[in-house]
């Protein structure tokens, strides 16, 4: 496994990165409002319902976390099979069937007095889809923010990513109770060569460029703040897409938020947890609790939209899950390394 045992070295933008995406936030709405027509002019680059625009910077986030990447190491992930088990029980076995449980009991018990039974019943669907999803891209950058294993976040991401292929369609049609699910398999496979084959088919070429592990970290260390960066920027954009959509209906958008938080912070709990009592050392833990936390909401999205289409609540809850992950993942990086003393070895680097 890689060695992240030397202390982090953080910047002032890092130590700022709350602040600067919770500006990111306004500036973002204020386009949206503002100059609709770069807003627009950004939201027609997509394929396959990937933006683009947002595809490239979250490229930019992902590729320093793949130069670390050790592939001589891979073969140490089954000497730690812990972290792998904990990721894969929660995201398949867990967390899917929870969020049903909180889109039901939130829209068709405690909402339903605000809410009509069809518009409930798109949110509830919106929900399914959302958790039924584990996160491919952007859990490089949350791991790369708690110093995880960059070697073993790319094994489980993977790992994740062949069993979505194969149990997404299913889940969904059993917890939607529908028998045919349409998914656009051209998300789903132009996601992961975006998002995690072609950052790490740079990250070994640049690795082999570089040749010493020293010149590797030195590296990897001028472009961090690129990817922090990058973060910053796709929220600005993800905010401004949504800001009509925020300024026209706060209300729901806050009432279809509040199991999403739940749901959030009840799985990282969850998988941290277990980690912790599994013994697991914080660079493994720390990321296989992300992974379940954070959603592929391209993929929710896209399927929300083929099912009931753009317009439908259910595509609208997808989105509202965009707009929650940022500033819960922010909060969650900073407990874990607040929490990283509290795991077997961690004074050791382990």
């Amino acid at each position: 496994m890689s060695d992240t045992s030397a202390p982090p070295t953080m910047g002032r933008f890092e130590r700022l990165l709350s602040l600067w995406v919770a500006l990111a936030m306004v500036v973002g709405i204020a386009i949206g409002s503002l100059v609709p027509g770069a807003v627009d002019a950004i939201a027609a680059a997509e394929v396959a319902s990937i933006n683009l625009v947002v595809a490239v910077l979250i490229w930019a986030m992902v590729y320093p976390m793949m130069v670390g990447v050790d592939f001589g190491a891979v073969a140490g992930v089954a000497r730690q099979p812990k972290g792998l088990l904990v990721t894969l029980v929660v995201n398949w076995l867990i967390k899917p069937f929870t969020m049903a449980l909180l889109a039901v009991l939130f829209f068709e018990h405690i909402f339903a007095p605000w809410i009509a039974p069809e518009d409930a019943a798109q949110y509830i669907a919106g929900l399914i889809l959302l958790g039924a999803a584990p996160c491919t891209a952007m859990v490089f950058v949350w791991s790369q923010l708690t110093r995880g294993d960059a070697t073993y976040t790319l094994v489980q991401v993977s790992v994740n990513d062949l069993i979505m292929v194969v149990a997404f369609a299913p889940i969904v049609a059993l917890l939607l109770g529908v028998t045919e699910i349409a998914v656009p398999w051209e998300t789903l496979v132009l996601a992961t060569v975006l998002y995690v084959v072609l950052p790490l088919l740079a990250g070994l070429l640049t690795r082999r460029a570089l040749g010493t592990e020293a010149a590797v970290s030195a590296f990897t260390a001028r472009i961090k703040p690129v990817s922090m960066i990058g973060l910053v920027a796709t929220v600005a954009i993800l905010f401004g897409l949504q800001g009509e959509t925020i300024l026209s209906r706060p209300g729901i958008i806050a009432l279809i938020a509040v199991p999403i938080l739940i749901q959030s912070y009840g799985i990282f709990a969850l998988a941290y947890g277990a980690a912790w009592l599994l013994r697991v050392p914080h660079r493994i833990a720390a990321p296989c609790a992300m992974i379940g936390t954070s959603n592929f909401f391209e993929l929710a999205v896209a399927v929300a939209i083929s099912l009931f289409g753009l317009n439908s609540g259910a595509a609208l809850a997808t989105v509202v899950g965009v707009l929650v992950e940022v500033p819960v993942m922010l909060s969650l990086v900073a407990f874990a390394n607040r929490t990283r003393a509290r795991f077997p070895g961690a004074e050791h680097g382990a």
